[in-house]
């Protein structure tokens, strides 16, 4: 069985060039946990297939392991697994 995913809302640090490009540089969850972005691999508009909702989709690097966080309308989030499925 495929585990289920749900939608978490993160407080996201960014870098706003001269030219309006968004770089993110770390994510906030609601608990207080930080991670750092090491690096965004990679920038596109995407959906967010596993939960649902549409915006820009960065691939980024957090402590080795490549994983997608998606703004929507000024909006940061992840796709979580739900931990009891």
């Amino acid at each position: 069985m495929e585990p289920q995913f749900h939608k978490v809302v993160v407080k996201v640090l960014v870098s706003i060039a001269a030219d309006r490009t968004k770089t993110p540089l770390s994510l906030t969850f609601e608990d207080g946990k930080e991670y750092v972005i090491d690096r965004v691999r990679g920038r596109q508009r995407a959906a967010a297939t596993k939960v649902g909702g549409t915006g820009i989709r960065y691939t980024i690097i957090v402590g080795g392991r490549q994983t997608y966080l998606f703004e929507d309308e000024d909006e940061w989030f992840v796709e979580a697994k739900n931990l009891h499925v």
